[in-house]
């Protein structure tokens, strides 16, 4: 290899494919670079697919990455797609082998938060979707799995109207605010119903964890649906680092159904990481505070909690209703990306922040030590 073809392949290095997130040149996606006497670069990159949307941004990232390297009179970059072979050869890459929960695996850094709530209607997704935007403004990888089969919204709140793309047996989820989504809805025609049962929806939630390329998460985020049914069983069984972060309202009979996810937390052992309290009071223009639906429920499902798991369950925050926030999950936009200075917005940041700073359980985790003989 001559050095204008090494100093090439170096500068390409630099060449982040946008779906994957990781350099072509790791990925095998630079078949050929030559250069002539004339200094003349040719450049050949292959596209995991035959209408890759990347293609365009890839091949000009890529010749622009060259043309920094000294002494080259021109630079061309070809595309072509990869052959099945290839295909598989990068699937096995990013799979390290095999199919796997990457977040099950030991050394895995990931937090993982399943949002749950006792009953439907109290703002489960919309506080999930914009948990998941604060995280990523404040420069963390996050993901999002619409674990809510029957219900899904999380591609709505987030603006996604495309599918993902797929690399042999991988899926690429699409990205929207700097957070990756992945939702049975991104699949399903608008207005169709998912008529699934049990067994059906665990093999989804499996395939959302293993079959799709999250890449180093630092948090993943389920928005579960309401209740204690499939779903939530499978997510403890899938993956069970998952804490359970509950979402109520202030209404006083919120503690009883909390009991009931109390009890599912007990039954497969996972950690409440804490309660949100969601719509907790209005404020009116002369700076009142109506508290529309009561207060204290907060209070009261923590409480109730701690004691349902044995260990203290904090009231992580109370998030104020906003028409903002309701706005923004119809258009796709989170209150936290489009109005981050409201009061709503700095409380769900200020508990994204809460829960991003909890000590990580050391399970499954490898510990440095060393034996020291005297």
């Amino acid at each position: 290899m001559s050095d204008a073809v090494a100093a090439i392949h170096d500068a390409l290095a630099g060449v982040i494919d946008p779906e994957i997130r990781r350099p072509i040149t790791e990925l095998g996606m630079v078949d050929e670079v030559t250069v002539d006497p004339q200094g003349r670069a040719l450049i050949r990159v292959l596209t995991t697919i035959e209408a890759c949307p990347m293609r365009d941004r890839i091949e000009q990232e890529a010749a622009e990455a060259a043309a920094t390297v000294p002494g080259l009179s021109e630079v061309r970059v070809e595309s072509a797609t990869m052959t099945d072979e290839q295909r598989r050869a990068l699937t096995d890459r990013l799979r390290q082998g095999r199919r796997q929960i990457p977040f099950n695996q030991p050394g895995s850094l990931t937090r993982i938060y399943a949002i749950a709530s006792g009953k439907g209607g109290v703002g489960k997704s919309s506080v999930t979707a914009n948990l998941a935007a604060a995280m990523a403004a404040d420069g963390l990888h996050v993901g999002v799995i619409d674990a809510d089969i029957h219900g899904f919204s999380q591609p709505g709140m987030f603006g996604i109207t495309d599918q993902p793309t797929k690399v042999g047996d991988l899926l690429m989820p699409p990205e929207s605010h700097g957070v990756r989504v992945m939702s049975i809805g991104v699949f399903v025609p608008e207005g169709q119903a998912v008529v699934w049962r049990g067994p059906k929806m665990h093999r989804a939630i499996e395939q959302f964890a293993a079959d799709v390329h999250w890449g180093d998460l630092d948090v993943l985020l389920l928005d579960l649906p309401p209740g204690t049914g499939d779903v939530a069983i499978s997510v403890a069984q899938l993956l069970p680092q998952a804490q359970m972060v509950v979402v109520t309202t202030p209404q006083p009979s919120a503690a009883s159904v909390a009991e009931r996810v109390g009890s599912l937390a007990r039954a497969t052992g996972q950690e409440v990481a804490g309660v949100v309290e969601n719509m907790s009071w209005l404020e009116l223009p002369g700076g009142e505070r109506q508290e529309l639906f009561g207060r204290g429920g907060g209070h009261r499902v923590a409480a109730t909690l701690a004691g349902a798991v044995g260990h203290p369950v904090p009231l992580l925050g109370q998030v104020p209703l906003d028409p903002q926030l309701r706005e923004g999950a119809d258009g796709g936009v989170p209150i936290v990306v489009s109005a981050p200075e409201s009061p709503a917005a700095q409380e769900l940041q200020r508990i994204a922040r809460a829960l991003v700073a909890r000590p990580r359980g050391l399970a499954g985790k490898k510990l440095p030590l060393s034996v020291q003989r005297s």
